[in-house]
């Protein structure tokens, strides 16, 4: 297991810089950069750092995050937020629906993560957001590996 917290300002242009340090992580842990999984959880942090950059509490000055690559291959991703309000999935009946511009991005998160919750923090202070992403799908054979692997066997009991 691999922990990796810091904490960036609360701006627009640390989205991506918390991408970054969160790939460079993922590449250390042994996700392949452009991998479906580092992909995701890429993507995870986007949509979470961008929520709590947007909605936070104006005086707050930082926003933490934390990424832990877990021994089985998959990802926790947290970011925590000063903002004791809790978020929720938004779908297409809620204010504009299919127009707005702005507003899935808790559904993405749901569609790509194992499980994600918001806990909210004893001190009052707060909340983390977070998400685990699924460990990577096993490579799966091409057509062509299995039909060898087919022949194979086949030559093999027919000895």
């Amino acid at each position: 297991m691999r922990r990796d917290a810091f904490r960036v300002p609360r701006h627009p242009s640390s989205v991506g810089l918390a991408r970054l340090r969160v790939c460079r992580h993922l590449a250390v842990c042994g996700h392949e950069t452009g991998s479906e999984a580092a992909d995701a959880a890429l993507l995870v942090v986007s949509e979470l750092v961008t929520n709590a950059v947007r909605h936070g509490p104006v005086l707050e000055r930082e926003v933490e995050i934390a990424v832990t690559a877990l021994h089985d291959g998959s990802c926790l991703v947290e970011v925590r937020d000063e903002s004791t309000t809790v978020p929720h999935v938004r779908t297409a009946n809620d204010g504009q629906g299919e127009q707005e511009e702005s507003g899935r991005g808790l559904s993405l998160v749901g569609a790509l993560a194992e499980a994600w919750g918001v806990a909210r923090h004893r001190d009052g202070r707060g909340k983390t957001v977070w998400a685990l992403l699924p460990s990577p799908a096993p490579p799966r054979a091409t057509h062509s590996e299995v039909c060898a692997l087919s022949h194979a066997d086949i030559g093999t009991a027919v000895r």
